[in-house]
């Protein structure tokens, strides 16, 4: 049956073309749609969807950036060191100048501390090495990755990014958000583009196993684009339908930006461009989070763009040239401000298609009000809320105090105040698997501990508002009316589960199969 239809008897879904028909009853439509060409897939039993699309991921960026080995269960200091010694010792086993690479660290494994590249010399043993924390605004670069970057002293930026230096202007090793660590990602090896579209390619399947069918790429470049326009020209084409933003930053020139504009309309048969990625802030981590008040460490009081004029410049720039905009807003402050920007060019795309925000992690009262009215899509990661504390010990919590981190990813108050409201997992920050982003937006708690502490229980969402983030309000936040919905005229892609998810609890929601997928009305299955 399709998920939430009040209707007990078996339903079924006709398809032509890529698109559904009609849906109704089962012998109604094998009556009007019976022909020799006609192919029935029998689902009894089985409940479907829309599928689901997330909102907001990096999965060719993803590949650049996840090279080496995954962090995400070092717990402390020396299990960090334990780690990379063993990689460097493969790395000059296996190589002859390689690197060690690590990624998805969490920042409470210093348990505050100051992050140095002596926490790391020692175990890599002169092998140059750069490690990633779990949200990619921070990287720690051993001395002779800094050596190599010739990275030598403290530099000036076009946008919040610095290069930690100590008392004497000495690099510590901490590079804070993305200009500070391309130099060291220029020297370092980098995956072929065969092996970055194989990458690539894995990625997308292993989306459509959980019942994703798209997505949005938050990262994009014209680079991105090409690699969407190969991936999906190719005899196999995509796997999922993606739509790609891409990135302007303050430091690109016109001409740039002129670059940028000229790409707008590119597009394939399963993906397409039209979105540009803005960034208003950092993470609220290192203090580059902008706050309508400094955080406990006096910090977070400086938004992304040097001059706030500029970032409005740039809205009003890309909205005349016909783009969607998504800004990353991690802070308050940086919340409010991009909605300030927005209202200057209405709040949505010449096409119609609200402008969005992204992250959104802590959100004035104020500003919530602010986005109902406007209409501005809040695209919001759930499964983020793992990297906590119950204590509010971690550096997020103690840095925003107990006032603001209450606000957290406030999905629930969002809802509630009428705004539009998008799902995603900002992967590779975060699990890929939608299961795990449904249940983190039921349980904010780690699903399966069912004595885990719950963050802002009040903020839970239902199953079928989780879902709705993930199917219906994750498609019009990208500007698709035809996806998200199962009703005639609609995209057939669609999610088969072995039961309704709409009636699995969130702990059990995890290790529910998806049978099979439908894009294009083109079925896969997942069963085995």
């Amino acid at each position: 049956m399709v998920a939430g239809d009040a209707t007990p008897a078996p339903r079924s879904i006709a398809i032509a073309d890529g698109r559904i028909l009609a849906v109704g009853e089962a012998q109604e439509i094998a009556e009007a749609f019976r022909g020799s060409n006609t192919q029935v897939d029998d689902a009894s039993g089985a409940t479907i969807t829309p599928g689901l699309i997330d909102a907001h991921l990096h999965p060719i960026q993803g590949v650049e950036l996840c090279q080496g080995i995954d962090l995400g269960r070092v717990q402390d200091v020396a299990g960090l060191r334990t780690a990379l010694a063993a990689e460097a010792e493969r790395v000059r086993r296996d190589t002859s100048d390689g690197w060690v690479r690590a990624w998805n660290l969490d920042y409470a494994v210093f348990e505050g501390a100051q992050l140095t590249s002596a926490l790391i010399d020692e175990a890599v043993a002169g092998v140059p090495a750069m490690v990633f924390f779990f949200d990619f605004h921070t990287a720690l670069a051993s001395t002779e990755a800094l050596r190599r970057a010739d990275i030598t002293g403290a530099r000036t930026f076009e946008d919040s990014s610095e290069i930690v230096v100590d008392g004497a202007g000495v690099p510590t090793g901490e590079l804070r958000e993305d200009s500070s660590y391309q130099p060291i990602l220029e020297v370092a090896p980098k995956p072929s583009t065969e092996e970055t579209l194989e990458a690539a390619r894995a990625t997308f399947a292993r989306m459509r196993r959980s019942g994703l069918t798209g997505g949005t790429i938050m990262d994009g470049n014209s680079g991105t684009l090409d690699l969407l326009e190969a991936l999906d020209s190719s005899g196999l084409g995509l796997p999922v339908r993606i739509v790609s933003g891409m990135d302007v930053k303050p430091v690109y020139t016109a001409a740039e930006r002129a670059a940028i504009a000229a790409q707008r309309d590119r597009a394939g048969n399963r993906w397409r461009g039209g979105v540009i990625k803005l960034y208003a802030d950092g993470v609220i981590d290192t203090g580059a989070g902008w706050l309508y008040e400094a955080d406990a460490d006096g910090q977070g009081l400086d938004g992304f763009w040097p001059d706030q004029a500029d970032f409005v410049a740039a809205v009003q720039e890309f909205h005349a040239a016909g783009f969607q905009i998504a800004t990353h807003a991690i802070g308050d402050r940086a919340v409010g401000e991009t909605i300030t920007a927005y209202e200057t060019v209405g709040s949505r795309a010449l096409s119609g298609v609200p402008h969005r925000i992204e992250h959104l992690e802590t959100l004035d009262p104020r500003d919530l009000a602010r986005l109902a009215e406007t209409g501005i899509t809040a695209s919001l990661q759930l499964p983020h809320l793992q990297w906590r504390i119950a204590d509010g010990s971690d550096e997020w919590a103690r840095r925003l105090g107990p006032v603001r981190a209450a606000r957290a990813w406030a999905a629930g108050s969002v809802l509630r105040a009428g705004a539009p409201l998008a799902l995603g997992s900002d992967w590779p920050i975060a699990d890929l698997d939608a299961r795990v982003g449904l249940a983190w937006s039921m349980l904010r708690r780690e699903p399966g501990a069912r004595d885990a502490f719950v963050y802002e229980p009040e903020e839970r969402l239902t199953a079928a508002e989780a879902l709705h983030g993930y199917t219906r309000g994750a498609a019009l936040a990208q500007g698709d009316d035809d996806l998200g919905v199962i009703r005639p005229g609609a995209r057939a892609d669609l999610a088969v589960w072995a039961e309704d998810p709409l009636d699995t609890p969130g702990d059990d929601l995890v290790e529910l199969p998806v049978l099979a997928t439908y894009l294009d009305g083109l079925h896969t299955s997942h069963e085995g």
